[in-house]
C-alpha cells in the first residue's frame, strides 16, 4: 500500500493540545547489561499515563462542533478510555465511555477523574462494545474506536516523529509493542518512510500474537485464545489497517512470555523508578529475548514504555514472577528418603544458595516430596545444581516454566488426599466478578464434586483458579463440553507433575 496520505496525516497531527511531548531516556544499567545502547520513550508520562491520548485526541479534533456537540462514545477497559475521556474534556465535549463489569476500580475512577460517563455493560469487551455501538446509533454520537481507524494510527504515529528528533544517535532497531497494531503501525510507517534502515521489530505476547500468526499464514486471523496478563495488547485479531501497513513495515516479529514481561517491569522500574504495566513493558521484553536470540552488541536500540496503568495489587504477582522470568530463581519438585538427617544432607547439597520456597509435608514412611525455590546466577548454574541432585540419588523435576506450579501449588498446604481419589484437575480464568463462581458451580449440576479449590487474586480482570473434581477419564470429555459452554479459559492439568508430586 501507499503510505504518502498517512505520512501526511502523521505530520499534521497536531496532538499538543492534549498529549505532550515524552522525553526518550537512555536505560544506563540495562545498557551496561545487555551491552547496547537501550533508550526508553516514556509514554508513561503522558496526562493519562498511555500512549493512547494520541490517536484519541487526533481523531476526535478533526470532528465538527456539530458532532462534538452530540458527544463521542468508546468501548475500553483500559488506556483508550482515558484518552477519549480525557481528550473530550479538552475539546469540551461530553464522553461516554462503556467498559465491562469486570474492570479494575481504578481504571473506572480515572475515567471519572478526567470527566467521563462510565457505562458498566457486559462481562467482556465484546459485550461492552456490542452496547457502545447501541448507544451511538440511539444518540447519534460518535464511535472513537481504539486502534483500526486512519486519524488513530496517524495520531499514534506522531510518537515516531519525536523519536527521530529526540535521539540523535543513529537507531539500529525500533521495538514496538503490538495489540490492535495502532502505535506500530503508525510508528512503523512514519520511521520507514524517513530512513527506511532502521529495522522495526514487533512484540507480541506469546499467549496472544495476532500479527505474528497473519504474517505467518499472510491474512488476519482470529486467536481461538488469548492470554489477559497484559490486557493492554490482548487482542485476538490485528486490525485490519494495521495489518497493511505492518506487513510493508515490520522486519520482525518477537514475543515474550508472562515472566519476561514481568521481569522486564522490573528492569524498567530499576532505571526510571517508574512502574510500567504489563503491556508498557512489553517491547522491553521482547528487546531482551531478542538481543539473547541475536547475541547483539554495541547497537542502539529504542523501546516504548507505552503505559504505567496498573492495579497496586498486581505488584505482588508481578515480583514473585519476575524472579522466574531473570531467570534467577528455578522451581523443583525434589524427592529425598524420609528418614533421621535426610534434610540435613539435602540442604548441605544445595550449599549456600538462598532458597525462596521450601515446602514439606509427611506423606509416607518411604519417602518425602519437596516443593524448592531457589535462586541460580543463570541456566548453566541450574543445569550444575540439577546435575549435583541427581548424583546424590535424588529424583528432581524442574518446575520453573510450570504455571500452575507457580501459581497454585506454592501456595497450598496440606499435601496429598490420602483417599485414593479419582480426580481430574483443571486451571481456570475466572472474571473478577461477583456471581463468576455461583456460575462455575450451576454448571457442574450435581454431576461432580470439587475435591480442591485454589484462587489468589491478582490485582486484574480475571482470577486464576485451580479447581479439583471428582471425576475419571470417562469425564472428560463431558467435562470438556461442560467448560467450553461456561466461556471461562481453561487448562486441564490432571497430567502436570506438580499436581502428581504434592497434590
Amino acid at each position: 500500500m501507499t503510505t504518502a496520505p498517512l505520512i501526511k496525516a502523521i505530520l499534521s497531527a497536531n496532538v499538543y493540545q492534549a498529549a505532550i511531548e515524552t522525553p526518550i531516556q537512555r536505560a544506563k544499567f540495562l545498557s551496561a547489561k545487555w551491552d547496547n545502547n537501550i533508550w526508553i520513550k516514556r509514554e508513561d508520562l503522558q496526562p493519562v499515563y498511555s500512549f493512547k491520548i494520541r490517536g484519541a485526541f487526533n481523531k476526535m479534533r478533526q470532528l465538527s462542533e456539530a458532532q462534538l456537540a452530540k458527544g463521542v462514545v468508546a468501548a475500553s477497559a483500559g488506556n483508550h478510555a482515558q484518552g477519549v475521556a480525557f481528550s473530550a474534556k479538552q475539546l469540551g465535549c461530553k464522553a461516554t465511555i462503556v467498559m465491562p463489569k469486570t474492570t479494575p476500580s481504578t481504571k473506572i475512577n480515572g475515567v471519572k477523574s478526567f470527566g467521563g460517563k462510565v457505562v458498566l455493560h457486559g462481562d467482556a469487551f465484546d459485550e461492552a462494545l456490542a452496547h457502545a455501538i447501541e448507544l451511538v446509533e440511539a444518540e447519534g454520537s460518535v464511535f472513537i474506536p481504539p486502534y483500526d481507524d486512519w486519524e488513530v494510527i496517524a495520531g499514534q504515529g506522531s510518537m515516531g516523529i519525536e523519536i527521530l528528533k529526540q535521539l540523535t544517535d543513529p537507531i539500529d532497531i525500533l521495538f514496538l509493542p503490538v495489540g490492535g497494531g495502532g502505535l506500530a503501525a503508525g510508528v512503523s510507517a512514519y520511521i520507514k518512510y524517513v530512513n527506511p534502515d532502521i529495522k522495526i521489530v514487533a512484540v507480541e505476547p506469546e499467549d496472544a500474537a495476532c500479527l505474528k500468526v497473519a504474517l505467518e499464514d499472510k491474512k488476519r486471523t482470529t486467536l481461538k485464545e488469548v492470554g489477559l496478563f497484559a490486557d493492554g495488547v490482548a487482542v485476538a485479531q490485528i486490525g485490519k489497517r494495521p495489518y497493511d501497513i505492518l506487513k510493508e513495515t515490520v522486519d520482525d516479529v518477537v514475543t515474550a512470555s508472562t515472566d519476561d514481561i514481568c521481569d522486564a517491569i522490573k528492569d524498567i522500574f530499576e532505571d526510571t523508578r517508574s512502574i510500567a504495566e504489563p503491556a508498557g513493558a512489553l517491547s522491553l521484553a521482547g528487546l531482551k529475548n531478542y538481543c539473547k536470540a541475536n547475541n547483539l552488541s554495541g547497537k542502539n536500540l529504542v523501546v516504548i514504555e507505552s503505559g504505567a496503568n496498573t492495579n497496586f495489587d498486581r505488584l505482588r504477582y508481578i515480583c514473585e514472577r519476575s524472579h522466574s522470568g531473570e531467570k534467577r530463581e528455578a522451581v523443583f519438585s525434589v524427592q529425598i528418603p524420609e528418614k533421621v538427617g535426610s534434610f540435613k544432607k539435602f540442604c548441605q547439597t544445595i550449599g549456600k544458595r538462598n532458597i525462596s520456597e521450601f515446602n514439606y509435608r509427611y506423606n509416607d514412611e518411604s519417602s518425602a516430596q519437596i516443593f524448592l525455590g531457589v535462586e541460580i546466577k543463570s541456566s548453566d548454574d541450574k543445569v550444575q545444581l540439577v546435575t549435583k541432585l541427581e548424583s546424590m540419588d535424588y529424583g528432581v523435576k524442574d518446575l520453573s516454566d510450570n504455571d500452575m506450579a507457580k501459581d497454585h501449588v506454592r501456595y497450598m498446604v496440606g499435601g496429598r488426599s490420602q483417599q485414593g481419589l479419582n480426580e481430574r484437575v483443571y486451571t481456570f480464568e475466572f472474571p473478577e466478578r461477583p456471581g463468576a463462581l455461583m456460575n462455575f458451580l450451576a454448571s457442574l449440576g450435581n454431576r461432580w464434586s470439587i475435591s480442591m479449590f485454589h484462587y489468589r487474586n491478582h490485582g486484574s480482570a480475571w482470577g486464576r483458579v485451580l479447581v479439583g473434581l471428582l471425576a475419571d477419564d470417562t469425564d472428560a470429555n463431558a467435562l470438556k463440553d461442560v467448560f467450553d459452554s461456561l466461556g471461562y479459559p481453561f487448562k486441564d492439568e490432571t497430567e502436570n507433575p506438580a499436581y502428581s508430586d504434592f497434590l
